[in-house]
């Protein structure tokens, strides 16, 4: 079963950043390699600014990622679509799932979830949600509401993937020029997902889902770290009735050591690397463009 297909007459891609600290060489990578996709296939690439965390989105990020994308040399069409106003949509989204059945609400903690957790974790390492308060009673998610328990919603996996069947995907790559591929989604290893976190009506993978369809996006250019969640995003596009873009997983810049630049490591920054005498030229080359 295919999640369903709208495409656009022209490619579209997108960059998509969270505005949660300053643009790195991985996020450089990503934002040209979409670049190169879109021009190479005669479309175009849209910039979006996934906020929806409000605790860690801050303005002076925002800009910074305008300032670090001009001085590489990108443009893109604007206004830019900005997460942070469209809540309404995402709750217009999570509402049709909890129609469906498939939201329920969960007051767990993080330390609760550990403590309970089963041993099994999920393609990114952290511990499967083990079920807690699926179980319980009417009259039990009352109470914890009347007590102002902070909540978010968790998406019923086992119903879900029941609902839904086998589910594939595209995928296209290394070039735009390879023969794409189906690859078969496989979202049940990850557990009954938040949809919804707390404090905030969505989560990335609601939102990612949701604005893909809306701009109509035909093809995702994305790390190889992000391919097996594309498993759940696959779901939620099928349920939500949503068009699925073709997907490609490009590879990771690394350190020194070895590991993913990543800006909670707090990795050597575009601004950083700019001040030390870095041109837009030679952070292209460095990245082979």
């Amino acid at each position: 079963m295919n999640a369903l297909s709208n495409a656009p007459d022209q490619p579209l891609l997108r960059f998509a950043p969270s505005p949660n600290g300053f643009l790195h060489l991985g996020h450089a990578y990503s934002a040209l390699i979409t670049n190169s996709w879109a021009h190479q296939m005669g479309g175009q690439w849209l910039l979006r600014m996934e906020d929806t965390d409000p605790e860690r989105s801050r303005p002076e990020f925002v800009q910074a990622i305008y300032e670090d994308l001009t001085w590489l040399g990108l443009t893109w069409p604007k206004p830019v679509l900005v997460q942070s106003t469209r809540f309404d949509v995402y709750k217009a989204a999570a509402e049709k799932l909890r129609t469906l059945g498939l939201l329920y609400p969960c007051f767990c903690s993080r330390k609760q979830i550990k403590t309970n957790a089963t041993g099994q974790t999920d393609p990114d390492g952290a511990p499967i949600y083990p079920g807690t308060c699926k179980h319980l009673t009417p009259q039990e998610i009352s109470a914890r509401f009347a007590d102002k328990f902070p909540v978010q919603y968790r998406l019923d996996m086992d119903k879900a993937v029941a609902k839904v069947g086998a589910l594939s995907f595209t995928i296209a790559g290394p070039t735009p020029s390879d023969r794409p591929k189906i690859s078969y989604a496989n979202p049940a290893r990850w557990g009954d997902v938040v949809l919804q976190r707390k404090g905030t009506p969505t989560s990335y993978h609601l939102s990612v889902v949701v604005d893909d369809a809306a701009q109509n996006i035909t093809h995702v250019t994305r790390g190889h770290d992000m391919q097996a969640a594309t498993d759940i995003h696959v779901l939620l596009q099928f349920l939500l009735g949503l068009s699925s873009p073709t997907y490609t997983f490009h590879k990771l810049i690394l350190d020194d050591e070895g590991y993913k630049l990543s800006k909670s490591d707090h990795s050597q920054s575009l601004r950083a690397l700019r001040k030390e005498g870095a041109t837009p030229q030679s952070i292209r080359a460095q990245l082979g463009f």
